[in-house]
């Protein structure tokens, strides 16, 4: 039987396939051009509301996760501070956001008590259950609670990038190297 998670994950493997070549030297996979990811706005670990274009002028790493994650998001997070530390003060052009999949526990206090602990500047960003879905079928990611394991969300673990302009560019797995991100930023952040 084929779910309507298969054929998602199969959409986005798909894309990553025909976007795999990097015309302008990327290391992660070029995704400019692509008709998604949008502007949003969800309510930070501040208890402030933010809109994504707020950030007009840096380069924004996007990454879909929860604090409860057993296996993905923590390392992942490790690796965009290490990103940030390679950057040095080029970090500052630059603004990671963590947008939880897992609203009923992720509570603004429960992301500040998380996110920042990896680098002050990342911003955990939670809201209702619709408008993390919104985001998050915006964004082409594919999250969905385990009826078995009710604490654990399987979800997408791909970090996307939108340049200074607020278009998305680049799309990297969740294990990539800090090296690599770090690369790719470089060149967008010289793009302006």
């Amino acid at each position: 039987m084929v779910t309507s998670t298969m054929i998602r994950s199969f959409l986005v493997c798909s894309l990553l396939l025909l976007a795999s070549c990097a015309p302008e030297g990327f290391k992660g996979t070029d995704i400019s051009g692509v008709e998604w990811g949008g502007d949003f706005e969800l309510t930070a670990h501040t208890g402030k509301r933010v809109r994504s274009s707020e950030f007009r002028g840096k380069a924004l790493v996007i990454f879909f996760g929860y604090t409860h994650c057993p296996d993905i998001c923590a390392p992942t997070l490790v690796r965009l501070a290490q990103t940030l530390k390679q950057l040095g003060p080029g970090a500052e052009r630059v603004q990671v956001f963590f947008i939880t999949v897992d609203p009923r526990h992720d509570t603004p206090a429960q992301l500040a008590g998380f996110v920042p602990t990896f680098h002050p500047s990342f911003l955990g960003l939670t809201g209702s259950d619709r408008e993390l879905a919104a985001v998050a079928r915006n964004y082409r990611v594919v999250y969905e609670p385990d009826p078995t394991h009710p604490d654990q969300i399987p979800h997408s673990g791909m970090i996307l990038v939108k340049d200074a302009q607020g278009k998305p560019r680049l799309l990297f797995k969740n294990d990539t190297a800090a090296e690599d991100i770090a690369h790719d930023l470089r060149l967008l952040l010289k793009q302006g």
